[in-house]
């Protein structure tokens, strides 16, 4: 019989890992068969860790991992990837905005064959605002990045245990996990479904973690900044020789004045304020290069708790 693992990471969510568990213990635990729930605690400032443990104390097929620190949502869903023990791994949000029974859906489609279940967003019970800012992100990756991300984008996917040794080997910092789902190829399904509103609890997804992931996203997969920043030079340097033949003409056939310093200034300051950003770009690029050099994992792990021993 196949085991599955169902991967929880946990920030600050003391508030609803209780009712996560009941909600899976009343919707799909009693017909999964053999599975396993890994709730992984990514440097939670509250009490999830104990919490996550009484659950522990209820069923047995609970594990509990404590990371030494943040590392972020993603190395989070990595180490509990390279913890659990189940023939595939589905990844589940603590958050209770999407319904536990479509990891049984996609539970059915891996046993058809497919490596990679996606969930799919299809509708979205949010704020407009964030709705559309969203969609705009995923509309971006499908143009310069991967053209399989879905519309409605996906948190929520199922691996195949071949599928989670590959991205274990990949061992990548300061990237998208879920790109590197999509990245691996392997064959895969889409299951969609209706992600609700949160009700309990706040957020930890913060402007400056969304504004990391789009920097993380394009330049860990694609080479579209590189090659904009090479259009966007050619374009400059077009329009200076075609402002400058122009002058040029006008002195000699109307004797107009070539301009003042308003006009220098302005070209000047305009490309000086470009090739500062595109340093910045590159600068991007060579930070994240250091950073892989350092060969630092992704995740460090403090705690695991088993129940039938505790691992530091």
């Amino acid at each position: 019989m196949s085991k599955i693992s169902i991967v929880v990471p946990v920030y600050y969510n003391s508030d609803t890992l209780d009712m996560l568990y009941a909600d899976m213990k009343e919707k799909i635990l009693p017909t999964l068969g053999d599975y396993e729930i890994v709730f992984v605690d990514d440097g939670s400032g509250d009490n999830s860790w104990e919490v996550m443990n009484g659950i522990k104390a209820q069923d047995p097929n609970v594990v509990c991992v404590k990371l030494s620190r943040n590392f972020g949502e993603h190395a989070a869903i990595l180490a509990g990837l390279s913890t659990c023990t189940g023939d595939c791994a589905v990844t589940k949000q603590a958050d209770l905005q999407e319904d536990s029974t479509i990891i049984l859906e996609m539970y059915e489609s891996w046993k058809k064959g497919n490596k990679v279940v996606l969930a799919v967003r299809e509708e979205r019970d949010e704020n407009p605002i964030k709705v559309f800012f969203a969609n705009m992100y995923y509309a971006l990756v499908r143009k310069t990045i991967n053209k399989n991300m879905p519309k409605g984008g996906c948190d929520c996917y199922l691996l195949d245990r071949q599928v989670i040794e590959v991205l274990e080997r990949l061992d990548e910092k300061n990237s998208s996990l879920t790109l590197q789902v999509l990245w691996v190829g392997f064959k895969t399904d889409k299951i969609y479904f209706k992600r609700k509103d949160r009700e309990v609890g706040k957020s930890r997804w913060t402007l400056s973690k969304k504004v990391k992931l789009v920097m993380d996203s394009m330049m860990s997969f694609s080479y579209f900044p590189i090659r904009c920043m090479t259009a966007i030079g050619f374009i400059f340097d077009l329009l200076a020789l075609i402002l400058f033949v122009d002058v040029v003409v006008e002195y000699f056939t109307a004797g107009t004045p070539i301009a003042g310093w308003s006009s220098l200034m302005c070209v000047v300051l305009i490309s000086a304020g470009l090739i500062i950003s595109f340093l910045g770009v590159l600068g991007e690029y060579l930070w994240r290069t250091l950073d892989a050099s350092r060969t630092r994992p992704p995740f460090i792990i403090d705690t695991v708790n088993k129940g039938d021993k505790k691992e530091d």
